[in-house]
């Protein structure tokens, strides 16, 4: 199963986002006890990975469109974030440290955590794609 979502740079569509996201994979996968342990890492992921292309990489531009690409594959799920931005460097990531306060680089952080395998690729076709993949098995 692949689907796609192609939605307005803005924060008020985030609810969309996420029962995109969850109606998806019910569809395909109905009320399946390999859905219920991530459905919540799913969209707490795909929650920050929208509101970051809307603040950064759009800077709150509404009518540059985010696509999301969800594809499910023998248990594996693949999301694609799609932006237009001018792109995040990962050179210049620094993790957020115990006990200091840093504002930003939270979201990486928190998609490493919760996903199997966290991509970043800059100016593919003129955009940006982050790509994340886990197995709804583990």
């Amino acid at each position: 199963m692949k689907t796609e979502l192609c939605l307005p740079s803005d924060l008020k569509y985030l609810p969309v986002v996420e029962h995109w996201l969850l109606e998806s994979l019910k569809l395909e996968l109905g009320d399946s006890e390999a859905l219920q342990p991530k459905s919540s890492h799913l969209r707490l992921v795909l929650a920050e990975a929208y509101a970051n292309v809307v603040v950064h990489a759009h800077k709150k531009q509404s009518e540059i469109p985010v696509c999301i690409q969800l594809e499910l594959k023998n248990n594996e799920l693949i999301l694609e974030i799609w932006d237009c931005g001018n792109g995040f460097n990962l050179e210049d990531y620094s993790p957020p440290q115990p006990n200091t306060l840093q504002e930003g680089g939270y979201g990486w952080l928190i998609m490493n955590k919760l996903m199997d395998k966290v991509e970043y690729s800059l100016q593919i076709n003129g955009r940006n794609c982050l790509k994340m993949k886990t197995n709804l098995d583990s």
